[in-house]
């Protein structure tokens, strides 16, 4: 039993299949199959059901799967530790960030960290920020600087480094644009453009609507926060944008009685030995 194979039992789980799996560990198809034939041979015990395209884990492979996320953690403990004691801030830095911390916020820092520390090979990964949280939840990640999520997972720990302000937007030529204040009730009589279902900020969206008894009307949904402000300028509904992207293309409306507020920062596993990168980029982001 070593490392490589319980890294793919690991990732199988948390992509859902064979292939994805494959795909994100670099591997190919039969490469990591051999590693969980090996695995499930070692242990005398089938881990994953086969069913069409899909692998899902097998009572046993459910009992087994917080033993070897404790196991992987374990071994990249060994390795930062040993890392440490060189005292050097060099080697890989792996990365989790999400698309508007990315764009909007975390240019000036990577520019710094990179002067500050040319011996550290950056390895950025933009990723939905509750992606980023499993990331690290599971120690594929060693950090992720994200949209904080309202409840913190108990492993993780997560740290603010930047409050972000949102605002009710619409385009210039919608019906809500000569407006400067509105009833939330208001907002369910015109479509909305907002971020997926899961993700954390249209889970502060709802929970405040919620406790109005109103509902959305969602006509588009994506992720991008970028792409949401495009098709709100244009007239295809209103949204919610942080303040900072915010520009003469889109209408700014304030919602009665309810503020938006959201908070950026980065997350990481309690239970995980920080390389010397990561403390370093730490140390940058506290000092903001």
């Amino acid at each position: 039993m070593d490392e490589a194979q319980l890294r793919a039992f690991v990732s199988i789980n948390r992509f859902g299949s064979f292939t994805a799996a494959a795909d994100n560990l670099h591997l190919t198809q039969p490469a990591i199959s051999k590693r969980i034939a090996a695995l499930e041979t070692q242990l005398g015990t089938a881990l994953f059901d086969r069913i069409g395209r899909s692998a899902r884990l097998t009572e046993t492979g459910h009992k087994l799967l917080p033993l070897a996320e404790n196991m992987l953690l374990s071994f990249n403990n060994l390795r930062q530790s040993a890392d440490n004691l060189k005292q050097q801030v060099s080697g890989g830095l792996s990365l989790g960030i999400s698309h508007h911390v990315g764009l909007h916020r975390l240019p000036p820092v990577l520019r710094k960290y990179t002067n500050l520390y040319p011996d550290v090979e950056l390895a950025l990964r933009f990723v939905d920020s509750e992606d980023g949280v499993r990331g690290v939840e599971s120690g594929e990640l060693e950090m992720a600087i994200i949209t904080l999520p309202a409840i913190t997972p108990p492993s993780i720990s997560a740290t603010r480094v930047w409050d972000d302000p949102l605002a009710l937007v619409v385009g210039k030529m919608h019906a809500l644009a000569s407006t400067d204040t509105i009833d939330v009730e208001e907002l369910a009589d015109h479509e909305a453009i907002l971020p997926g279902i899961n993700t954390y900020t249209r889970a502060l969206l709802e929970e405040k609507l919620a406790l109005t008894g109103s509902k959305l009307r969602v006509g588009l949904s994506t992720n991008y926060l970028e792409t949401n402000k495009m098709m709100t300028s244009i007239g295809l509904g209103w949204t919610i944008l942080p303040e900072t992207m915010l520009d003469g293309s889109v209408k700014k409306i304030a919602i009665r009685d309810i503020t938006l507020r959201r908070e950026l920062g980065y997350v990481t596993h309690i239970d995980m030995t920080l390389s010397n990168a990561t403390r370093a980029m730490i140390e940058l982001l506290d000092n903001i």
